[in-house]
């Protein structure tokens, strides 16, 4: 049963499924278990916001959203690996309610952060 859903960002019972993750569609999907951390940051021009997919910060992956440059707010997860989803659902409140409940972890709110 989804808890959340939109265009590329599902929630469920027991992971957060990611569309358009990986080249060319491909998902990914995130058991709440694996998430150790989740991070708000706002995007700006400096911050993630015209990237519609990708990174340039080897520590990051932006998964498709050809409407992240309308978006005010991010979230990072945390999942043990060296690189960690950056992700813009269109209910940022919705989805980070769900990880603190299912995951157990606070999402931190940052001011501003630099990842381009």
């Amino acid at each position: 049963m989804a808890l959340y859903s939109d265009r590329w960002i599902s929630c469920d019972d027991h992971a957060i499924v990611i569309r358009g993750y990986y080249f060319p569609w491909g998902s990914k999907r995130i058991a709440y278990g694996k998430i150790r951390s989740a991070v708000l940051v706002p995007t700006a021009s400096r911050s993630g916001k015209a990237r519609i997919w990708g990174t340039a910060n080897p520590t990051l992956w932006a998964s498709l959203d050809p409407q992240r440059p309308f978006k005010e707010w991010a979230l990072i997860l945390d999942i043990g690996s060296r690189i960690r989803p950056f992700l813009t659902p269109d209910d940022i409140d919705a989805v980070a309610q769900i990880i603190h409940r299912k995951a157990g972890v606070a999402v931190a709110q940052e001011e501003s952060r630099e990842i381009v």
